[in-house]
């Protein structure tokens, strides 16, 4: 009490001891983290054997600050922390603990000037593997022992309940580049339940966590879950995981769990989050572990839900597990078809009226503009197949859109719709003449044109996700190499679909406008919509690297619209000389989106909403609490995404519905890669965003809601 009052730290909260045996297993390494305005006496700090068998030997200590001391008179004492080792022998070498106390002794230096009485800490520490003749596990081998709380052994057959983090004791070390040894160690009374545990990487450079095979169990009826699957003493779990790349570097990994002691307390669902040092990977070790790699189911954030068994996903669309190839492929089709009418393709779809305007009545004119455009997109839709395919291969986690998170795709795709732009407005010409008047409009664009149209159509069509596309690009990223690329020109060949009918089928074909003088006028109109199209790329590619970028990509703009002035000009009346002058102009354009490359992302600014970043520990938390959580995975670059905030989530009824069920508005952003999202993702069975989940309390299971919302799929989620 008198601690409390004059504001004193515990001690064991002043003086912090960490402990575990060395690698060489003849010595044990402590380290005292000391709380500021506190000290330790070096002359102290002294440990005793409380084992049969276990010599200990002089303990290592670094000098200390000299002090005249008031009570001990001269002598040594440390400040922030200090590091000893203590060197040891053992009779019995199948020994596997090290059992001994060490004792210290410090003061408080400001007022209240007080000194603690000597304070003794007993230690439990299992052996390595390597000294205990494979007394271990050989997973556990590479595991060192963390040291037992004080009073584990101790308390462990006390009739009052330890502290959670004394029950439960969670570490974990990397096995090798593509796996993780995760462990729970309880004491004699205490079990973990199975089905009420995982384990997910929450911070790492796209790493992912997959599905851990659990060890056999023991079979417990239990009050709360009825017939489960719970572990006693120590599990091991070794992970999967799943990295972007093969460079070294530290995950923070989490373990979500629950247990109980028998005949007494359960627990509430507990986490734990651990450092875990990956080393490099190479490009053979990644491949592998892509190829048998299965995403973790979502963790367990409840405390007395139902059984794990109930809590399957709601959603809107078909799970992948229940769809067949067949199946699939009839959904990338469709979802193709509707991506035609998605606002992020309505530039390209003007782009090809005047395509499909200069065919006027000349069925083979407007078969020709058909099978070149479908051409361009069915090639497109391949390339971005076979480049999911191969980063797949490469242990890459990726969704759809994924290529939208590179600003320097995004700049390249800038440069590209102006370049469009300047076509309609006449400053250049792609292929043979759009220009002139009368007769000379009825002339076709060429394969060039439409096959381009083609290639355009795919590229700008990858920020948006229609319905019938979730559960088919699903199945494509679990799917073989060969299904994956059915699935992705099944989705082309819907995109194409509707300007495959127009060509084919006269009756179609006939209903379009006369060829004449206006369509200059459209060509010229049109090039507006292309225009707004790079500046909205522009603003998301400010998103991701800030301003520097946004100016960098202008000026670059403005070199890109010199060098195809200069090239149109050379093409007619100038020398050669003059041509290559402006290709270099136009390589020239190219530095920008280098530079862009090379800046990092900035820090993120104030959101202008009302919502909650994405955290697995915050929505933990606030199902615990009982909430309802309203998730919004979305990215600047999602023109889908944005239409669904304009229309619905940023509207005062879609504020009204969050305070009326007292839910929690949480937002994720995938603008750039952030393998937290791309885990969430995954886990709900998403390739991409939009994604939308919303959680009822700890008890109800997560709804999916479709990727296209209304006011009435929101306001059922919402309101129960």
């Amino acid at each position: 009490m008198a601690q409390e009052q004059d504001g004193l730290l515990p001690v064991e909260q002043a003086y912090v001891l960490k402990a575990e045996i060395a690698p060489s297993g003849d010595r044990v390494d402590l380290h005292w983290q000391i709380a500021k305005d506190y000290f330790l006496y070096r002359g102290r700090i002294k440990a005793k054997s409380t084992q049969a068998g276990l010599t200990l030997g002089e303990l290592e200590l670094p000098p200390g600050k000299p002090k005249q001391d008031e009570f001990f008179g001269a002598v040594e004492i440390y400040h922030d922390s200090v590091s000893g080792s203590l060197p040891f022998t053992l009779s019995d070498a199948s020994a596997q603990t090290v059992d001994l106390t060490v004792t210290v002794q410090g003061c408080h230096e400001t007022d209240p000037k007080i000194c603690y009485p000597p304070y003794p800490v007993k230690l439990s520490l299992v052996r390595p593997a390597t000294t205990q003749a494979g007394a271990l596990s050989p997973l556990a081998s590479k595991l060192m022992a963390t040291n037992a709380p004080s009073d584990l052994l101790d308390s462990a057959e006390s009739d009052e309940a330890l502290p959670p983090e004394k029950a439960f004791v969670f570490e974990a070390i990397a096995m090798s580049p593509t796996e993780v040894l995760a462990r729970w160690t309880m004491p004699k009374g205490y079990y973990l339940y199975r089905d009420r545990s995982s384990v997910v990487v929450s911070d790492g450079r796209e790493v992912v966590a997959g599905k851990a095979e659990w060890p056999q169990g023991v079979d417990h009826v239990d009050e709360h879950f009825g017939s489960v699957v719970v572990y006693y003493d120590q599990v091991e779990l070794p992970v999967a995981i799943q990295r972007g790349d093969g460079q070294a570097q530290t995950i923070q990994l989490t373990g979500e769990f629950q247990g109980c002691k028998e005949n007494g307390i359960c627990y509430p669902v507990m986490q734990r989050t651990v450092a875990v040092d990956l080393e490099p990977a190479t490009r053979e070790q990644l491949a592998a572990a892509a190829k048998t790699f299965v995403a973790a189911a979502a963790p367990i954030s409840t405390s007395a839900a139902a059984p794990l068994a109930d809590n399957a996903l709601r959603s809107s669309a078909p799970p992948v597990s229940s769809i067949g190839i067949f199946s699939a492929l009839l959904f990338a089709l469709l979802g193709g078809i509707v991506l035609n009418l998605m606002p992020c393709v309505l530039p390209v779809l003007s782009f090809k009226v005047i395509g499909l305007a200069q065919s006027g009545e000349n069925l083979h004119t407007a078969r020709s503009h058909a099978l070149w455009y479908t051409l361009g997109v069915l090639v497109s839709f391949a390339t971005i197949g076979l480049l999911v395919i191969a980063l797949r291969e490469a242990g890459q986690a990726l969704g759809w859109g994924f290529q939208l998170q590179q600003p320097g795709f995004v700049a390249i795709l800038v440069y590209v719709l102006l370049a469009v732009g300047l076509s309609l407005s006449g400053v250049f010409t792609i292929g043979a003449g759009l220009a002139g008047s009368g007769q000379q409009l009825t002339q076709k664009s060429g394969p060039a044109g439409d096959f381009f149209a083609g290639v355009l159509a795919c590229v700008v069509a990858s920020p948006c996700t229609a319905p019938f596309m979730g559960p088919a690009l699903a199945f494509a990223f679990a799917s073989s190499s060969i299904t994956a690329l059915l699935i992705f020109l099944a989705l082309g060949l819907g995109l194409a679909l509707p300007f495959l009918l127009v060509g084919f089928i006269p009756a179609l074909a006939s209903r379009l406008p006369r060829p004449g003088a206006w369509m200059e006028t459209l060509k010229q109109v049109l090039a507006f919509p292309m225009y707004l199209t790079a500046v909205w790329l522009v603003w998301v590619l400010g998103k991701q690297r800030g301003v520097d970028a946004i100016g960098l990509v202008l000026a670059g703009s403005v070199v890109l619209a010199l060098g195809l002035w200069w090239l149109e000009r050379g093409r007619f009346k100038g020398s050669m000389v003059t041509r290559v002058l402006a290709i270099g102009v136009l390589l020239a354009a190219l530095v920008p989106v280098w530079m862009v490359t090379r800046l990092e992302t900035p820090v993120a600014m104030a959101k202008a909403d009302e919502s909650v970043a994405y955290s697995s520990q915050k929505l933990a938390d606030l199902r615990g609490e009982g909430r309802t959580v309203f998730i919004n995975m979305t990215a600047d670059w999602c023109v889908t995404c944005k239409a669904n905030e304009k229309a619905v989530l940023g509207t005062d009824h879609f504020r009204s519905l969050l305070s009326a069920s007292n839910a929690v508005y949480m937002k994720g952003d995938w603008t750039n890669v952030d393998p937290q999202i791309t885990a969430f993702l995954q886990q709900h069975g998403a390739v991409g965003v939009p994604l939308y989940v919303v959680y009822h309390g700890e008890k109800e299971p997560a709804q999916v809601l479709p990727t296209v919302l209304t006011a009435a799929i929101v306001e059922a989620a919402l309101v129960q």
